[in-house]
């Protein structure tokens, strides 16, 4: 389980195509200061499991349902990508819950700079619309970020100067695709009420 609190600005080293799979290097010295074979670690809000690390970084394994279902596919060398280790039990939870399991993408459709921040909107799968809620949390390539505005196809959120700067969202620029996470909590209920009105159906 992760937070959404990216803590550290990794970059791709090498992607190695295996058809349907692919192998990414990414450098990370911070996230792999103290990761082994087999930990979690989040790329761009994508949990994915080390295979090598050493002090720079790691390499993980991507199968097709994940370059479906994310942008990690598209990733080459030199691009940027937002990184968190697991949050530990006794950890504060900065963010939100967030599993790592990316519910699909959407696109940047504008960017409004202010004298501080920027609001950025981003288009909404309509399958995912439902669990985004104003005021709500949602990830985006990784970040837990609030909900400003909530609509039926798009969502808009506003970014503060750290998010800006620590973050990859602060490079991306209208027309580029981004991972989505909407709310684990959302779907449980929305699960919890089907199950319901179905046996109440019965």
């Amino acid at each position: 389980m992760f937070t959404g609190i990216v803590e550290e600005l990794g970059e791709i080293k090498e992607v190695e195509s295996a058809g349907d799979s692919a192998r990414l290097t990414i450098h990370g010295p911070l996230v792999t200061s103290d990761a082994v074979h087999g930990a979690s670690i989040a790329v761009n809000g994508v949990c994915l499991t080390v295979v090598d690390v050493d002090d720079q970084g790691f390499t993980a394994d991507v199968i097709k349902e994940t370059l479906d279902r994310s942008g990690l596919g598209a990733l080459a060398p030199g691009a940027r990508v937002n990184l968190e280790r697991p949050v530990r039990v006794s950890d504060r939870l900065g963010g939100h819950i967030v599993q790592g399991h990316v519910d699909g993408t959407g696109t940047v459709l504008s960017r409004e700079p202010g004298e501080r921040w920027d609001v950025v909107t981003v288009s909404l799968p309509s399958g995912l619309a439902r669990y985004v809620a104003n005021k709500g949390s949602i990830t985006v390539d990784g970040v837990s970020l609030t909900v400003v505005e909530a609509g039926p196809d798009r969502f808009s959120v506003a970014l503060i100067p750290t998010t800006l700067a620590l973050t990859t969202l602060g490079l991306r620029g209208v027309g580029d695709v981004v991972n989505l996470e909407v709310d684990v909590v959302a779907k449980y209920v929305e699960r919890m009420l089907t199950v319901q009105n179905s046996e109440d159906a019965s």
